[in-house]
């Protein structure tokens, strides 16, 4: 039998992209997809990654709660988080978490980077007692072997006969297998209309290809600074993040902090409270997150604090324009509230363009509506 040490390193060692060049069949990804939808893998077998990242949905959370869809319900049903689930829609293209030349931090998963990889991250929710509440690897890897199925495709797959024996080897071949699965067509098809307008298959909108226009002007807007990955306008594959860290003045979700019990005294660090990260420059940064699917993926920013997707595009426009009528939050009637971080924030990159006005700001959501995977579309027309 192989030591732990050994399997693990195996493990490893097996690239996610590699069963493609064995051809259409993937079996980490088919044993990863039965992980990914499998409630048993919660305390109470209540809940699975699918629970809030319901792929109907565009992998979030449809549930409502007394937070409305802003957090997460626990697998206790009453459990409540303090960040919003984000899309797991093609966050494979997040690049391993780490500091570039330049000093800048990038890529990684969850909104603080906490996971360098794919994998570490399906670990995460499993074991989070506000999440799936899984006390142990031991218990995680007793509900595999419970399960036939998923014992014969760990067999199958990872050739584990025994699951319970080294339970950290079970668990480091399932977040392998949830890792390939995410990194599927199915999370990032690349068919929504502006998909098709780049392959010439449709034209958009004159309101959609002002915005286009607009989104990636440089002199214009903002927009483009910290979601535009490729180093073109218009080249495929472009997923809308440079996954960047940075602090935009997200003000508290009062309402979810008087739910959940963090209490006025609590503040969230964003990069800050990486365990990796010691630096106070960081505090209030967060990932860029992907505009894919942006339209039918609210609510917004890591707290879920703003419903609406022009209200975000209003908020952004708060550093560019002096009008006391541009700074009023349409959701409350009342101005934007303050940072929760008032340090660190990008003011170098949020001050950059002039002023937005309505016929602009509405074009801008024009765009991002087009930036819908062609299955979700169904969403824009309620």
């Amino acid at each position: 039998m192989m030591s732990r040490s050994l399997v693990l390193a195996v493990i490893a060692l097996w690239p996610l992209q590699a069963s493609a060049q064995e051809g259409p069949v993937n079996l980490w990804a088919d044993w990863g997809e039965t992980l990914f939808h499998d409630t048993e893998l919660s305390q109470n077998g209540s809940q699975s990654c699918a629970t809030c990242h319901d792929p109907s949905f565009a992998f979030t959370d449809p549930r409502e709660s007394e937070a409305g869809k802003a957090v997460s319900l626990g697998d206790d049903f009453e459990s409540l988080g303090d960040r919003n689930a984000p899309t797991l829609g093609y966050t494979s293209f997040s690049p391993d978490f780490a500091m570039d030349a330049s000093g800048i931090y990038r890529g990684g998963q969850f909104h603080d980077g906490r996971a360098r990889d794919l994998a570490e991250q399906a670990r995460g929710p499993l074991f989070n007692p506000v999440e799936m509440a899984l006390p142990s690897p031991e218990i995680f890897a007793q509900r595999l072997a419970q399960n036939p199925d998923q014992a014969r495709m760990a067999r199958e797959v990872a050739g584990i006969a025994d699951l319970e024996t080294d339970p950290e080897a079970t668990l480091a071949a399932a977040t392998k297998a949830l890792a390939e699965f995410q990194s599927t067509e199915d999370f990032a098809p690349f068919d929504s209309r502006y998909d098709r307008f780049l392959r010439g298959e449709i034209e958009l909108t004159d309101e959609e290809e002002l915005g286009r226009i607009l989104f990636f002007s440089q002199q214009f807007t903002n927009c483009n600074q910290c979601h535009q990955l490729r180093a073109t306008p218009g080249e495929a594959g472009e997923t809308f993040s440079n996954y960047e860290y940075h602090n935009i003045g997200v003000p508290v979700n009062a309402a979810v902090r008087g739910l959940n019990g963090k209490g006025e005294a609590f503040f969230d660090r964003g990069l800050l409270d990486n365990p990796a990260i010691t630096d106070p420059a960081q505090a209030g940064k967060f990932k860029v997150p992907t505009l894919r699917n942006v339209a039918v993926t609210g609510p917004y920013m890591h707290n879920g604090v703003f419903s609406d997707l022009r209200t975000v595009i209003l908020f952004y426009n708060i550093y560019n324009t002096k009008r006391p009528e541009r700074h009023i939050n349409p959701e409350t009637g009342a101005p934007f509230a303050p940072p929760e971080i008032a340090q660190n924030i990008s003011l170098d990159k949020l001050e950059m363009g002039p002023a937005l006005d309505d016929q602009r700001i509405d074009a801008l959501v024009a765009f991002l509506r087009t930036l819908t995977d062609a299955r979700y579309e169904h969403f824009l027309e309620e």
